[in-house]
């Protein structure tokens, strides 16, 4: 536990690459397989449900600490994160655990099924062995909120390093399914990368923001030009008679999506597929919230299976016959993947991603303006010799996204942030006049520098005018001019609409309020 809490605060001190990898590297090559497969498991972001609720939590800590619950209560506002809160109170225990972190996972998922007084006694015992770095860490686990600045692409790097093993090859062995185990950590660093179980996927190769005009890539004819659509970026497996369908989030879809996974039953044995989930009907794209819709639902009925159907527009095929094709050109993959799909009899279910038809940079900028018409985002531009590679790699594969929707907004409300702006106001939400009104029509929290955000931190702080609970509500002064990627009428909202993807552009400190744009002018973007 010393160990992990040492590289923890490492990891949470650093802003550089190389420190971070380094760091992990270190602790990798150092620790046992059984420390380290739980490291693997905490730092690629897979956590333990909460255990403990955080009433109780609140509770005991208040009793190991001493602190009356309004004190309690002002501490944990001005921290914002209830494990740091409790960390930072706790009085000094004067020890440090030498227990190995796997030892005290086992304690933390002992905790399941317990009654209230053994939770209890546990927790307070464990705060009397650990010393403060270590009581952080393992508040975070309890609480289910570990989450530190590291990406699951710094841990690969560092498991390559220390493993002198391909980077693809331990990003394909953390996708999908597994036990943190001594034997999974030592798989992962195993020289022979042959091995894949029936359900694993892919890592996912993603593209880069178009960097400058298209001309630049080079000759046009040397580029597949795809739509760019806004759904489920997705894996469909057929190997060994079974089907597993898994989203860009390492999360298995299978049965969110029974109509598709039906499909793919008729698929052939070792086949891949990656492409990206849409509602569909009528050969269209349907707005991203019918599938959210689904998304949002337990159990899915025949009306709602009715009502949003679903496709996969299948963009790359990475497996077939049960061998790996992503070294294969983009142009061989793509020509496989439309003679299988005419070949396989699924129902319209899997349709290849449809190509943008062009000729020359003219034809395709002239593609590009038609996108959001065709209810697209805009446009993918991949190279036709290009191979399926892992991650977001440069030069290969762009995304030509179009202009977003802007509308200029008032601040009305504002909640402090998570993490680093635990102690700031960050989360904002904005409305936008109807009669005389201002109504609230989005919320966002990213877009600003760090010195706005202090700058709106104190005006928020100047300028509450109602208190609910962690929200607070502020005078009508601030225009933002924000952004936003999609719109559909929603009657589940009071401004009777709802966006995508809203973020703040810019500060409109030349606007006034009584400047900024109406609901009819939101209207108007979605009925043109």
């Amino acid at each position: 536990m010393k160990a992990f809490a040492a590289l923890y605060a490492a990891l949470d001190e650093t802003t550089r690459t190389g420190e971070k990898v380094d760091a992990l590297a270190r602790y990798f090559a150092a620790v046992p397989p059984e420390d380290a497969a739980w490291a693997v498991h905490f730092l690629v972001g897979r956590r333990p449900k909460r255990l403990v609720g955080a009433r109780r939590l609140v509770e005991w800590a208040m009793e190991a600490t001493g602190v009356p619950e309004w004190l309690f209560a002002e501490c944990y506002d001005a921290v914002g994160d209830l494990a740091e809160t409790i960390a930072l109170l706790l009085p000094p225990s004067g020890a440090s655990s030498p227990l190995p972190l796997h030892a005290w996972v086992e304690r933390l998922l002992s905790l399941r099924g317990e009654d209230e007084a053994a939770q209890r006694a546990e927790l307070l015992r464990a705060w009397t062995e650990l010393d403060g770095p270590q009581a952080y860490v393992w508040n975070k686990l309890i609480t289910g909120s570990f989450r530190v600045g590291v990406s699951q692409k710094l841990v690969v790097r560092a498991l390559a390093r220390v493993g002198d093993v391909d980077e693809a090859a331990v990003a394909h062995r953390l996708m999908g399914a597994w036990d943190p185990t001594p034997e999974f950590f030592l798989r992962l660093l195993g020289a022979d990368t042959r091995d894949a179980d029936v359900s694993r996927p892919y890592p996912f190769f993603l593209a880069y923001p178009l960097e400058a005009e298209p001309h630049t890539l080079g000759e046009a004819g040397e580029w597949q030009v795809e739509w760019k659509w806004d759904g489920i970026r997705a894996q469909v497996i057929r190997r060994r008679g079974q089907t597993f369908i898994w989203s860009r989030g390492e999360e298995l879809i299978t049965e969110r999506f029974p109509e598709l996974a039906q499909a793919a039953s008729l698929l052939p044995d070792g086949t891949v597929l990656d492409g990206e989930i849409m509602p569909w009907r009528d050969g269209h794209p349907l707005p991203f919230a019918q599938l959210q819709r689904r998304i949002g639902r337990k159990l899915l009925g025949p009306k709602i299976l009715a009502e949003v159907p679903v496709v996969l527009l299948a963009y790359d095929l990475l497996e077939t016959g049960g061998e790996d094709v992503r070294d294969r050109p983009l142009a061989w993959r793509r020509a496989a993947l439309e003679t299988l799909l005419a070949s396989t009899p699924t129902a319209g279910r899997f349709l290849p991603s449809p190509l943008a038809p062009v000729e020359g940079w003219d034809g395709v900028r002239a593609a590009f303006g038609e996108a959001r018409a065709r209810r697209a985002e805009g446009l993918m531009l991949k190279r036709a010799e290009s191979p399926y590679r892992v991650g977001r790699r440069r030069g290969d594969w762009w995304k030509w996204k179009v202009e977003p929707f802007t509308v200029d907004a008032v601040l009305i409300y504002a909640q402090r942030g998570s993490g680093r702006r635990a102690s700031l106001y960050t989360d904002y939400t904005f409305a936008v006049w109807r009669d005389g009104e201002l109504v609230p029509f989005a919320k966002a929290y990213s877009g600003l520098t760090d010195e706005e955000i202090r700058r709106v931190d104190a005006f928020v702080r100047r300028n509450t005018v109602e208190r609910y609970g962690p929200v607070r509500a502020v005078k009508p002064e601030l225009v933002f001019e924000l952004g936003f990627e999609g719109i559909q009428r929603s009657p589940r909202h009071r401004s009777g609409v709802a966006v995508r993807f809203p973020r703040m552009l810019r500060w409109r400190t030349d606007k006034r309020p009584e400047n900024a744009d109406s609901l009819e002018t939101i209207l108007a973007m979605l009925d043109g």
